[in-house]
């Protein structure tokens, strides 16, 4: 799809803060899935480094990428992580191949 968008986005628990950031990022992989537009919506866990995810995206286009960044469950995600995390990345790439 010529619109479609990837996003590739690493987050970084704190060390003490890995179960509870566990929980909350599976909280909105059900609500994320069902919403307009995505195509995937994929979290990963380090095998070497529990604290660290990679969650993989696939979006028909950005505005609805857009619309997924102010729904109200990854608000609230946000909310409760805040303090939780070492950090995050998150890319926005097109595939060329």
């Amino acid at each position: 799809m010529k619109d479609a968008l990837t996003i590739v986005a690493r987050i970084e628990a704190k060390p003490d803060q890995v179960e509870f950031v566990t929980s909350e990022l599976l909280k909105v992989m059900e609500p994320t899935r069902a919403e307009a537009g995505c195509l995937q919506y994929d979290l990963h866990q380090d095998n070497e480094n529990p604290a660290v995810f990679l969650m993989f995206e696939n979006w028909e286009t950005r505005d609805l990428w857009q619309d997924h960044m102010n729904s109200d469950h990854l608000k609230a995600f946000r909310e409760a992580v805040g303090d939780a995390l070492a950090g995050i990345v998150v890319s926005e790439m097109s595939q060329i191949a």
